[in-house]
């Protein structure tokens, strides 16, 4: 079921997610939405971010890169369902 509202674009790009889909997907203030364009279908898509807590016990001494490793895997596995455009550092 496909549940629509038009909402307004504020001075600062920002919009206001209706109560009624707020309350049916589970939205809370602080929480995160990720949002992506779908250049297909020509729309704007939100959807929560879920995020897991992780505690890790380390039998051993690791350094930055394997932490950096294991964090891209997990969040690539929690946001696999969602296809988001890669991010690329354009600055040269």
């Amino acid at each position: 079921m496909t549940h629509r509202e038009i909402v307004k674009v504020t001075r600062n790009h920002q919009i206001t997610i209706p109560a009624s889909i707020r309350s049916r997907i589970g939205l809370r203030e602080g929480d995160l939405v990720e949002v992506w364009l779908d250049e297909d279908e020509g729309v704007i898509k939100v959807a929560p971010a879920r995020r897991k807590r992780l505690t890790i016990r380390l039998s051993r001494d690791v350094n930055v890169e394997e932490i950096e490793e294991g964090v891209e895997e997990f969040l690539d596995k929690v946001t696999s369902r969602h296809q988001r455009p890669s991010i690329r550092d354009d600055r040269g």
